[in-house]
């Protein structure tokens, strides 16, 4: 498996907008979030730099524009994201992490349902 590169909070915002549709020029980019951050167009463009350099993000060259898509998928980074968090946080250990979501979290009947099927495939894995 390919290592994959550590991606900041900022830059998962732009690679949400790349995940969601792609490629895009910078100035798409930053036309994609100016709705939802305060950020210049030269952070944005910083970012998308830091994610090329980063191996998270390609580029094709057409004339003078570059259009950007990701070179890493969104599954793998949230998986490796979740891991992360989970070693940090929990020390590794899913258990407590999966108690304290399920604490907190408003589950219809629908959702319990669904992840007692889904614990009762762990089981017989």
């Amino acid at each position: 498996m390919k290592k994959l590169p550590k991606i900041s909070e900022s830059e998962w915002q732009v690679m949400r907008v790349l995940w969601k549709k792609s490629p895009l020029t910078a100035n798409k980019i930053v036309k994609e979030l100016a709705g939802n951050t305060n950020w210049k167009p030269k952070t944005i463009k910083t970012l998308i730099t830091r994610l090329t350099k980063k191996g998270a993000v390609k580029f094709e060259k057409e004339g003078r524009l570059y259009r950007y898509h990701p070179a890493v998928g969104k599954d793998e980074c949230v998986r490796m994201e979740r891991r992360s968090f989970v070693r940090r946080v929990y020390g590794g250990i899913n258990k407590p992490m999966l108690a304290a979501f399920l604490e907190d979290a408003k589950l219809s009947v629908e959702d319990i349902s669904e992840l007692k099927k889904i614990l009762e495939q762990k089981a017989e894995e």
